[in-house]
């Protein structure tokens, strides 16, 4: 399907969402956040950039620890960090203005598109794809068995939400957005699921890495859905980065910057996986206050592919699952993307060009 043509989809809750989360759950400069003495020049005296505590962000949380962002902008802009726990946090942070651009998965980033009529945000890049389990309590084995029982997501309309809701709509399978339905879908943060799923207060989640990871191996759950594989050719966008249009026209050459180093950090994961796991488990131990366990961290990283490359079939393919449960209404996704800066730093390198269909 093309991607410039598609006809997406907007949360008709989205409104409600954007309006009543709290913004970021917190805000954090680990090593590598304030200007490098590298480069130098014009440009924003501040870049504003948002990313997740999830292995599924390592491109921003290894990009953070080794300081190419800081080194790509130079010594006469600042980075600052802030981190979020699910989607339309973030997105209330790009329209509040508090960052100039963040990574994001594929629904708050439609929402965003819709809610400000194509105006408040552009996709730049892709980071990642895969990584997103369904993971429940020992003895449930199949869809029936869910029913009357709590799994959790990380945000009423986020990625995950939205994906968990299509699959149990495409088995037949009746919820709504209040908890209710044959399937009580649970909206908590991920570090609360952590915890819920071990007292035995919820039955499942469908969550991001490496929180999928923990509940397997901290709580003996099991994976009943591999994501990958409700997918064409087992690829789908869960982490891309996008920007603030307005930002992107004021300071271009601080969004080629920010992409230099994406496109650098996401090299060094796919030259040394095992360094990049370490250096991002280092990262998130500054965020949360530990590392993550080396089965957990392993387990985690080896499920994600990082990647260039948005995969813009899979965001028209998120968008029209998110009209089949009717929580979205058709929003025209043309212009979504601008991938013309990214290609640029590609060709460059002598890579091969990515499109935005």
């Amino acid at each position: 399907m093309n991607a410039r043509r598609a006809r997406g989809a907007v949360a008709a809750l989205a409104a409600l969402a954007l309006t009543t989360l709290a913004a970021a759950c917190g805000n954090a400069e680990p090593a590598g956040t304030t200007a490098a003495a590298a480069g130098g020049g014009g440009g924003p005296a501040e870049v504003r950039l948002g990313y997740f505590p999830n292995i599924t962000h390592a491109t921003a949380l290894v990009g953070v620890e080794k300081g190419l962002y800081a080194k790509h902008l130079g010594s006469g802009t600042a980075l600052k960090t802030s981190t979020f726990n699910a989607g339309p946090a973030a997105i209330e942070a790009v329209f509040s203005g508090a960052v100039d651009a963040t990574y994001i998965g594929p629904n708050p980033a439609i929402n965003a598109w819709a809610k400000s009529k194509g105006q408040a945000i552009k996709i730049v890049a892709g980071a990642a794809s895969g990584g997103v389990f369904l993971v429940v309590k020992p003895g449930i084995e199949s869809v029936e068995d869910l029913k009357g029982k709590k799994i959790a997501t990380p945000q009423l309309g986020n990625t995950q939400d939205v994906a968990l809701r299509h699959w149990l709509d495409s088995k037949g399978v009746k919820t709504d957005t209040k908890g209710g339905g044959e399937v009580s879908i649970v909206p908590q943060e991920n570090s609360q699921t952590i915890q819920t799923f071990a007292t035995g207060d919820i039955d499942g989640a469908w969550v991001p890495e490496p929180f999928a990871s923990r509940l397997i191996t901290e709580s003996g759950g099991k994976v009943l859905v591999d994501e990958r594989d409700l997918w064409p050719g087992k690829e789908f966008v869960i982490t891309h980065l996008i920007v603030r249009q307005e930002f992107a026209k004021e300071h271009p050459e601080a969004v080629r910057k920010l992409i230099e180093a994406h496109v650098e950090a996401n090299e060094l994961i796919a030259s040394d996986p095992a360094e990049a796991a370490e250096t991002a488990n280092a990262a998130l131990e500054k965020l949360a206050g530990k590392p993550l366990k080396p089965e957990v961290l392993d387990g985690a990283f080896k499920n994600i592919t990082f990647t260039n490359d948005p995969i813009a079939s899979s965001l028209v393919g998120s968008a029209d699952h998110a009209v089949k449960v009717g929580l979205l209404e058709p929003v025209d996704l043309t212009g979504i993307y601008d991938l013309k800066i990214l290609n640029e730093v590609l060709a460059a390198k002598g890579r091969p060009q990515i499109s935005d269909k």
